[in-house]
């Protein structure tokens, strides 16, 4: 029987990161066939085995799986080795990985995508067509929201109706217990403005009277049936729905991922005049770094005219 104090100790652990961690460490027993617990020498050369197999940031979650697992034991973390620090030293030197970062969903392709789905509600309503009426419904509610709030996939799919408030033509008033960027679990609110188009207060309301959902989840599975669900997406599911939709506006689907909103919402406040502490603010990024990396670049190359 799992006591009182697992049952928190699981609560204060992110799921994702439970299913990350656990995978991890089968990969390193079961996969590798190492031993817990593991000498510095022993991680030093299973990091070795999937150098250049495994991707920089597969690699770094493993140790830090490996040195979690370590601590909560009581046993001393071989990950902190000079000897661990220099292997992932010259695995970043011989195997270099450029980063890969989702395409950013311009305010364009948002148009051209909300554009195609509007069509699709309209066909499904003109042909009583119950089950694409509450897809098209639904993905155009989660992508107007997730563009227009910046939120990563996982957040999307942990909205639930009991902690939002909505008022067409004001806004919605949105919080989250717990988000990746709120450590201590204290919960956040965030503001998602009404707007004259592309408007995520009008498309979330439209969803949840279409799909009757008066509590629970707000983005939840349909069946082939129809049948709405009554758990949550999965956050993977959000880049599949996207791509989807932007297939069926005759856009490169497979260019985007579920962080193309976020990127996409980043790169149009940046361009539309926000500056970087609103922007941060906004999105909910700590540090500067953090916003560089979604924010793309625009450098001015127009020459002057000749002779000036």
């Amino acid at each position: 029987m799992v006591s009182e104090v697992d049952r928190y100790i699981a609560a204060g652990t992110r799921e994702n990161t439970r299913r990350s961690y656990q995978s991890a460490i089968e990969h390193f027993e079961v996969t590798w066939g190492g031993f817990l617990p593991a000498t510095s020498d022993a991680i030093a050369r299973y990091l070795a085995a999937f150098a250049g197999k495994l991707s920089l940031n597969t690699l770094r979650l493993r140790l830090a799986a490996l040195a979690q697992w370590h601590s909560s034991q009581g046993f001393p973390d071989p990950t902190k080795s000079p000897q661990v620090k220099q292997v992932m030293k010259g695995i970043r030197t011989l195997h270099p990985q450029q980063e890969k970062q989702a395409e950013p969903l311009q305010l364009l392709g948002l148009e051209r995508c909300v554009r195609w789905l509007d069509g699709q509600i309209k066909d499904a309503l003109a042909a009583t067509d119950a089950k694409r009426l509450l897809r098209c419904r639904r993905d155009k509610a989660l992508i107007l929201v997730g563009f227009w709030r910046a939120f990563r996939s996982e957040e999307l799919c942990r909205l639930d109706v009991q902690f939002i408030q909505a008022r067409r033509g004001e806004g919605l008033q949105l919080f989250l217990p717990w988000s990746k960027g709120d450590r201590n679990n204290r919960g956040t609110t965030y503001s998602v403005p009404a707007l004259e188009r592309l408007c995520p207060v009008d498309a979330y309301c439209d969803w949840l009277e279409t799909a009757g959902i008066a509590h629970g989840p707000v983005f939840r599975g349909i069946d082939r049936w129809g049948r709405l669900g009554d758990r949550a997406l999965h956050p993977y599911s959000v880049m599949h729905l996207l791509r989807e939709a932007l297939m069926g506006a005759g856009l490169d689907g497979e260019a985007y991922s579920s962080h193309s909103l976020r990127r996409g919402f980043a790169n149009w406040a940046s361009q539309s005049g926000w500056d970087q502490k609103s922007l941060m603010s906004y999105v909910g990024w700590k540090d500067s770094k953090s916003a560089l990396r979604y924010v793309d670049a625009r450098a001015d190359f127009r020459l002057p005219p000749a002779g000036s």
